[in-house]
């Protein structure tokens, strides 16, 4: 194992002088302008720093509000110095930049070296390899502490790093950074018509007709839009420039992008007076209930539009801060509000693992409605992939294997946050043993929008 990867283009690409360099990145953040959501994962540029630096910190200027926040980061760019076949990992302990050294997790690179038979190790792609070392500065400036996950890209292909991003995407915690300027060596004006039409592929989520001619980097950036596009993310353009624009001549310049994705939070579809009438109608059920021993009818046209759509619904009901009944549906049948008085009765009255609950309860009862967003089933190879998969205080899961069955709903990341172990309670609330694991076991995920 390398002990610690060097900078190799400190002094050149960027200065070496600490205090300068801080200097130097904070004042390219402070330029930035507001981005209007938190990245995912970013596209930056990896030129010297007075040519592509202002867009760079555009990108990482979005990144400031999760300080502390975001404690691991994937970083993947184009390998210029060496041939890889593939995609090249190092096996330094850490890399390091004039503001210090920053840690790479290598339990998970070497996990993935063993799994995937595009990844290997090549530290001499690595040692002279500038897309990867001039972000860590930005990195070192926004997080605070964090471990890296750098990969050199060669001949890959898309969906290899498709697979890669899917083993590592993880959830708040993880931020996905795809390193890669954009046109090379045109005139102004023609640079900045490829460039774009490189965002709009981007903007459109298109991957196959980007090349090289509009990337460096078009083998991540299409990995990733790949991935994008699976996750459902939206993106936003930072800022395009070339460093005819920022620091050089326009007779040959080279363009950069700045390109945010991020996670669209799920729309609050029911505004606060239907959610109030919702609750309200979940408590009528539950008293009618008491009084005659079934859920409250429900006449759905009576009800706004909005609450007649077919929906998935569960409630969860507690008593002084503990758990007295949870039951709902996984599956949209019928409308919402059916839905909602139905599950209301049966989480008070049906839930097995608890008493009925009497009349004296009724008034300290604490209802929590969650609407469960269709199902998708994960695609994974082994528990582990399913497990890099996770997306903490975001995924509901459902886990089925032959007959049996079980779900956790998101909140429960409150109670459970670490993905391990989240899982292995889920297959004990399945009737499984929490370290059971067979190729049949399916898993399907679901977000919620709960009150």
């Amino acid at each position: 194992m390398t002990e610690i990867r060097q900078p190799a283009v400190a002094g050149t690409f960027y200065t070496d002088d600490p205090s300068l360099l801080r200097n130097q990145v904070e004042d390219f953040l402070r330029d930035a302008k507001p981005a209007h959501h938190t990245p995912k994962a970013l596209i930056a540029p990896h030129a010297g720093y007075v040519y592509s630096g202002p867009v760079a910190g555009s990108a990482y200027a979005a990144v400031t509000s999760q300080r502390g926040r975001i404690t691991r980061v994937v970083l993947l760019g184009p390998a210029h110095r060496v041939a890889v076949s593939g995609v090249a990992a190092s096996s330094a302990r850490a890399f390091a930049s004039p503001l210090g050294e920053v840690p790479v997790d290598q339990d998970t690179v070497a996990r993935l070296v063993n799994d995937l038979d595009f990844l290997l190790y090549m530290d001499e792609a690595h040692a002279l390899e500038h897309s990867l070392e001039v972000h860590l500065p930005f990195l070192q400036i926004v997080l605070d502490e964090f471990v890296l996950l750098p990969f050199a890209v060669g001949s890959a292909d898309p969906t290899q790093i498709e697979r890669l991003l899917e083993r590592l995407w993880g959830g708040p915690e993880t931020l996905i950074v795809i390193s890669s300027d954009l046109s090379h060596y045109h005139d102004y004006n023609t640079a900045q018509k490829l460039d774009r039409f490189t965002t709009g592929r981007i903007e459109q989520f298109d991957p196959a007709s980007l090349t090289g001619e509009h990337a460096c980097g078009q083998i991540p950036v299409r990995g990733l839009l790949q991935s994008a596009t699976h996750h459902r993310l939206q993106v936003e353009t930072l800022d395009t420039r070339n460093s005819g624009d920022t620091a050089g001549p326009r007779d040959r310049v080279v363009g950069y992008g700045a390109y945010s994705f991020y996670e669209a939070l799920p729309e609050r579809s029911l505004p606060k007076t239907e959610r109030n009438r919702l609750t309200g109608l979940a408590q009528q059920s539950i008293k009618h209930g008491l009084d005659h021993g079934s859920p409250l009818p429900v006449i759905v046209e009576d009800w706004p539009e909005s609450l007649q759509s077919v929906q998935a619904s569960f409630i969860t009901l507690k008593k002084n801060g503990d758990l007295r009944g949870c039951i709902g549906s996984l599956e949209a049948t019928r409308a919402l509000v059916e839905d909602v008085a139905h599950n209301a009765y049966a989480a008070a009255f049906r839930d097995p693992r608890f008493s009925k609950v009497d009349h004296d309860e009724f008034l300290e009862l604490h209802i929590h409605i969650s609407i469960l967003s269709a199902p998708e089933p994960i695609t994974f190879g082994s528990q582990q992939e399913l497990i890099d998969q996770l997306r903490p205080g975001i995924d509901g899961l459902i886990l089925t294997e032959g007959t049996r069955r079980g779900t956790f709903l998101p909140s429960v990341w409150d109670n459970i946050p670490e993905r391990n172990r989240f899982l292995q309670q889920l297959k004990s609330k399945a009737g499984l043993d929490p370290n059971y694991w067979s190729p049949t076991v399916r898993v399907a995920r679901y977000t919620t929008e709960s009150w």
